[in-house]
């Protein structure tokens, strides 16, 4: 029998059964139904959000708590299709966890999952009541987290909380009448509550009356102090738990304090921790566990004294991460999730030998009747391709294959979409268990391709099996010679999974990437991927997708930088100007640290810039340096699209170029690959440049798409492809003025509302589009007597559903055209920049921690020379 499909791209609706003769895929495709379109479009009615998104949102949004990406990956629970925490039962028998969104049971020693939630939000963060009849856990249901109450026996769910909050880690108190948990109730803020739990009903009250902020400055942290992770004492009588007061960087150190009265905090342990050392105490109640990346730049197990009388010691080693450790009733074994092997995985370890055993999973049983989807995406020859998909079943939730890495996006419209979208990237070829019942697969493979869209009806029974054809836009013969790449992506960065140089190639060959630079950086203390860091290619390339190690430098006062094709080593340390410690000085500053790149023969590019203009007038203070690199001409791109603003951060490019200056475009993501919840995918913002004989080999390629990049032939986009030729001439060539022609045009697997032409920062000419809004070719001629640039540029007022940005946004590098070899300069853009350069050096001059007076010296000299360029236009 043939599975009920049909397209939800709004191009067709078809009903195709799967065809095992790879050559008759596109034809088997046309086929249609029309008998069943009218019950597809009540599906799709309930299921499929509208096509465009008006009101694109952060995830939890009432947090107010700064740099969502950071305690929305390292912190709040995420869906994975591993184990991503976990309690023991009290008998220490049996663990349960969080997989796929709900909570699974399963004993020690078996290898039989037996689920225990199915919804309908995504079920975490599970621990299992002292008399062994509850469990308790968050529930994330699209816009709050709630603690909810699980009566085992009779799989009874009742809400513990309902304010519409985040409500997090609950811990079970050792005599089971009280719960410790993190809310943010009443502030926004993370803080560890206590309740009292009367039957179903939990009376709750901060641990700290009160808020308090700090008076040391954090750029990463809340002024504002938290508590996170508590854990209970075995008396019942106290907590640990991790805060921040007076703690520049990081989460905070572990404390410990009674739950009665005003008692005052003790330190268990001071130490740096970003988000996920997660103390439990041993039930002896004389050490506790965390994880800690002390010395390394990965978490592992740390043992350390509850009196804090003694430094800490290691449990395990690796270059892995473990997170969520949790001590078995008798003291005899830790559990953990580790990312050894990539994705998320539990083990136990023995306190003592430090035998380690994984929890096997090799089966699962459901609440529910599920089926096994079979999907193979396809060309028109029936080959497999690498692609992103998302998968939604009949229960609204996302599932994925079992080995799969599931990630999320970082907004969505909660208007139009219960929760933000679930993804995982496919060679071709893959399976999902889902609930039997109407199911929705969406298929992304770059912004060259369409996106397809299917609801297929999954039987009980029996497998159902899918051919998704992925096919090209129509674009020009012209557009081969453009390389596309993702100039700003962190292979690893403290996230959910352990990332490889050759998992990172199989994410850019799923979204048709040609070339990604893993840029090493820092977070906090450690670099996770310097071991990594090579001049050369990585051997991980393929002929699809071709890996490079370059460097963000990382100085928050300055603004940070990319660095491409460094011909010897990263620049150690990867920042400056970090308050309160040996790294305080502002030098060196950025303009040092782009000469210090380029002399290893690197790009230097100002990435994730603006998602505003800055204004100089402005009380704050303003230290972005942007325009002095500029200026000193240590500028060779910019992220005009990237992890900001697009259209602010055009603005300031606009002004950059209308006082002479030749800068690239550039479209970097800034897509931490490892995440379970990024701003992705990797590739989502790309730099296509126009390349001429780039070889075979992969130094040749590099190197070939590093000149196309210095020499301004780019295309920066986030979805919309475009084209353009001035006099026949295409992006970062320059003409003389007069009667120009131009020819270009637009296609896109999404509507865009705009496509214009721009002259010096102004529109000369908006094109129509057709009446999709995802196709244009223009052509003309225009008179430009004066001097300056042209670029085409496309844009939408509002997000769209299936692009994961804020806006889909393009524009071309500049055509410059040359005035007689004059200088372009427009005043009011110089003036913009004095007035910004004059609150630069207010900043630097009066900065009270230089090492020497030669450092200000320097520091102040690189301002002054780059004032002189911009008043020079005045």
């Amino acid at each position: 029998m043939w599975p009920l499909v049909f397209m939800v791209s709004g191009f067709s609706v078809d009903c195709c059964a799967r065809v095992r003769k790879r050559g008759n895929v596109g034809q088997c495709m046309k086929r249609t139904n029309e008998l069943f379109l009218v019950r597809a479009l009540v599906l799709l009615a309930v299921m499929v959000s509208p096509p465009s998104i008006a009101e694109r949102q952060p995830v939890l949004g009432q947090i107010k708590v700064p740099h969502s990406y950071y305690y929305r990956e390292m912190y709040l629970p995420q869906l994975t299709s591993g184990p991503s925490s976990l309690a023991w039962s009290p008998d220490g028998t049996a663990l349960v966890y969080s997989m796929a969104g709900s909570l699974w049971r399963q004993e020690i020693g078996s290898d039989i999952a037996i689920q225990l939630t199915s919804g309908p939000g995504y079920d975490y963060q599970p621990d299992w009541s002292p008399d062994g009849e509850r469990i308790v856990f968050t529930r994330y249901d699209g816009d709050r987290m709630e603690l909810m109450l699980l009566d085992i026996a009779g799989g009874s769910i009742v809400p513990l909380t309902s304010g519409g909050d985040v409500n997090l880690e609950p811990r079970w108190s050792p005599d089971g009448s009280r719960l410790a948990f993190v809310s943010t109730r009443d502030t926004g803020r993370f803080h560890v509550y206590i309740g009292e739990l009367r039957g179903s009903s939990l009376e709750a009250a901060p641990l700290i009356d009160g808020e308090r902020e700090s008076l040391v400055p954090r750029y990463y942290y809340d002024s504002w102090d938290h508590e996170l992770s508590p854990a209970w004492t075995p008396d019942g009588e106290s907590v640990v738990y991790v805060a921040n007061p007076e703690i520049p960087y990081g989460t905070g150190a572990i404390f410990r304090r009674g739950i009665a009265g005003d008692a005052a905090p003790e330190l268990v342990r001071m130490e740096e921790t970003t988000w996920r050392a997660r103390p439990d105490v041993a039930p002896d109640g004389r050490r506790v566990v965390y994880a800690s990346y002390l010395g390394r730049q990965w978490h592992q197990l740390w043992l350390t004294a509850m009196d804090g009388s003694s430094e800490p010691f290691p449990l395990s080693y690796g270059e892995f991460d473990i997170s969520g450790p949790r001590w078995s009733p008798d003291g005899s074994r830790i559990a953990y999730v580790s990312n050894e092997q990539g994705n998320v995985a539990i083990r136990v370890q023995e306190v003592v030998g430090g035998k380690v055993t994984e929890l096997e999973i090799d089966e699962r049983r459901y609440l529910q009747p599920m089926a096994e989807l079979r999907l193979d995406v396809v060309d028109a020859s029936g080959r497999w391709q690498p692609a992103r998909i998302s998968v939604v079943g009949a229960d609204g939730r996302s599932h994925a294959p079992v080995d799969a890495w599931v990630h999320a996006d970082d907004g969505f419209d909660p208007a139009s979409s219960r929760f933000e979208a679930s993804y995982f990237h496919a060679a071709g070829a893959t399976a999902v268990t889902v609930p039997v019942g109407p199911t929705l697969v969406s298929v992304w493979r770059g912004p060259e391709y369409e996106i397809e869209r299917r609801m297929v009806n999954v039987a009980a029974g029996r497998d159902t099996s899918l051919d998704i054809l992925v096919e090209r836009l129509p674009l020009p013969p012209e557009w081969q010679a453009w390389v596309g790449a993702d100039v700003h992506v962190h292979m690893n960065y403290g996230g959910t999974y352990r990332n490889t140089p050759d998992r990172l190639v199989r994410q850019a060959e799923s979204e048709d990437l040609d070339i990604v630079f893993n840029l090493v950086v820092n977070k906090e203390q450690r670099i996770p991927d310097v071991a990594y860091f090579s001049p050369d290619p990585d051997a991980a390339s393929s002929s699809r997708a071709l890996l490079l190690h370059g460097q963000e430098y990382h100085t928050s006062f300055w603004g940070h930088m990319g660095m491409l094709g460094l011909a010897s080593h990263l620049l150690l340390p990867d920042y400056s100007a970090y308050p309160g410690g040996p790294a305080a000085s502002l030098y060196p500053d950025n303009a040092t640290a782009a000469r210090l790149a380029r002399e290893q023969g690197a790009l230097v590019g100002y990435v994730h810039p603006f998602l505003e203009p800055p204004d100089p007038s402005a009380d704050e203070a303003l230290t972005n340096s942007l325009p002095v690199n500029a200026a000193l001409g240590l500028v060779d791109y910019y992220e005009v699209i990237g992890f900001a603003d697009h259209r602010a951060s055009a603005e300031v490019w606009y002004r950059l170029l209308n006082t002479g200056l030749r800068i690239p475009a550039a479209g970097g993501t800034d897509a931490m690959a490892n995440y379970a919840s990024l701003r992705g995918p990797v590739g989502l913002n790309r730099t296509y440049a126009r390349t001429t004989d780039p070889g075979d080999s992969p130094a040749a390629r590099r190197d070939a798409w590093l000149d196309a990049l210095r020499s301004g032939a780019t295309l920066a986009t986030n979805g919309p492809i475009l084209g353009l030729e001035v006099n026949g001439l295409a992006p970062g060539a320059e003409i003389g003025p007069g009667t120009l022609s131009y020819a270009g045009y637009l296609r896109s697997a999404v509507p865009v509302d705009h496509l214009e032409l721009v002259l010096n920062g102004r529109v000369l000419r908006e094109f129509e589009l057709s009446d999709d809004g995802r196709k244009a070719d223009i052509g003309g001629e225009l008179r430009v007597d004066e001097g300056g640039w042209l670029l085409l540029r496309a844009w939408s007022d509002e997000a769209h559903a299936q692009l994961f940005d804020v806006y889909p946004y393009a524009t071309t590098s500049p055509v410059y055209v040359s005035n007689g070899g004059a200088r372009h300069c427009v005043p009011e853009a110089a003036q913009y920049f004095v007035a910004w350069i004059e609150r630069v050096r207010e900043s630097a001059a009066g900065h009270p921690d230089y090492f020497s007076d030669a450092e200000r010296d320097t520091v102040l000299a690189n301002i002054d020379a780059a004032q002189a360029w911009y008043r020079a236009c005045l």
